[in-house]
């Protein structure tokens, strides 16, 4: 590159899939492990097809603590890619926090494709 050229990025697509906040928070163990739970910080997804209120309910969970749901109007797509076994392609972590905020806005999750290039 020349020195008066500007830079000029490769278009890199998005790795992007959702984001949201944890539905039911205040109803299972994250208050548990709040002091835990940090932006980054890894979670797990868990696809619960035999859910008796939402068959496409997905789980997060912080190491054995469940800390609520993917809300059930954003969840469809990521419980088909767990339920069929591509959940490997995932991964979560905490986007954003605001603990002084009603439990249920508190923590945010970003979901995104992993990248698996060399």
């Amino acid at each position: 590159m020349a020195k008066n050229e500007p830079f000029q990025p490769k278009y890199e697509p998005s790795r992007h899939l959702l984001d949201c906040h944890i539905a039911g928070f205040a109803y299972y163990d994250g208050l548990d492990v709040i002091d835990e739970l940090n932006l980054g910080k890894p979670v797990t997804l868990v696809a619960e097809p035999d859910n008796p209120t939402d068959a496409e309910a997905v789980a997060i969970y912080y190491h054995k603590h469940k800390l609520g749901y993917i809300p059930a109007v954003k969840n469809e797509f990521i419980s088909k890619l767990l339920y069929f076994g591509y959940g490997q392609f995932l991964e979560a972590r905490i986007q954003s926090m605001s603990k002084e905020t009603h439990p249920e806005r508190q923590f945010r999750v970003v979901i995104q494709l992993k990248d698996n290039r060399d």
